[in-house]
């Protein structure tokens, strides 16, 4: 079989997909998705320490941006636009930016990657500082809107990190924390949204859940910050209310009208 130089781009394990069945299709698919949290795993370390390190320039005020293209740029979006309910945070503790602009989240802009100076451009309309800690994400490793933001945001004494999906890769070097996900052959050849895209977001979660909870955005293990936005969750809220407090459910649903939130009913009512 001839592969590519990248991990990335090498073919695919299985041949001749068309010809298979669904249930064929999709158990192959599985056995491949299998092989992510391990790859996962093995980068730990290197995950402990950038989230160690963005907890600290948070505590002082810093902010977490994510840069990317494509599937990584909608992951970091993604990641990023649901910290404000999860955690209560402000929608400027965690910014997601796309090359191409918020057009590119739902509908691909032609060559919006490749331009090497527009993300430093993004970021400055931000006001980014020493302050705050950048993300590139790209599967591939080498995408020039990526590779020229963090090489920016490193001359302008920012720390950084990285996500791809290749060892060795572009970005890896022009980040302090760099973390690469060696997934091997996509089920689909050089479909990064699969199994590359997977482990991405595994990260991100690993990332984004552990630094809210060394920020204090959670008690216990229970949300008691999120955003009561709709009736799912004010009724979780009511059930920790309960749970933490020992009283009925109408007690629990008045305490959290009032404060309007789960936090303050706890802890005004202990």
């Amino acid at each position: 079989m001839k592969k590519n130089n990248t991990d990335t781009e090498q073919e695919s394990l299985y041949s001749d997909l068309d010809k298979m069945s669904t249930k064929e299709l999709l158990v192959n698919i599985n056995a491949e998705d299998k092989k992510v949290p391990e790859v996962v795993e093995k980068q730990i370390p290197n995950i402990e320490k950038l989230v160690d390190v963005i907890v600290s320039k948070m505590k002082l005020g810093g902010r977490l941006f994510y840069i990317g293209a494509g599937t990584s740029g909608r992951i970091g979006i993604l990641d990023a636009s649901e910290c404000p309910p999860t955690f209560g945070v402000p929608d400027n503790w965690v910014i997601g930016i796309i090359a191409g602009g918020d057009s590119a989240i739902r509908k691909a802009v032609e060559n919006a990657e490749d331009d090497f100076n527009q993300a430093w451009k993004d970021l400055t309309a931000y006001s980014i500082s020493n302050l705050d800690v950048v993300i590139g994400i790209a599967a591939s490793g080498n995408t020039p809107y990526v590779i020229g933001g963090l090489k920016k945001a490193r001359e302008n004494n920012i720390i950084t990190g990285s996500i791809s999906c290749n060892s060795e890769s572009l970005i890896s070097k022009e980040a302090d924390f760099p973390i690469e996900l060696i997934v091997g052959p996509e089920f689909l050849t050089g479909s990064t949204r699969m199994k590359s895209g997977t482990s991405q977001k595994l990260v991100l979660n690993m990332i984004t859940t552990s630094v809210m909870i060394k920020l204090g955005r959670i008690s216990g293990n229970k949300m008691v910050d999120m955003q009561l936005s709709n009736k799912k969750l004010v009724q979780r809220g009511v059930d920790m209310i309960v749970e933490e407090l020992n009283i009925d459910e109408n007690l629990a649903a008045k305490l959290l009208k009032k404060h309007k939130s789960v936090r303050a009913a706890i802890m005004k009512n202990k």
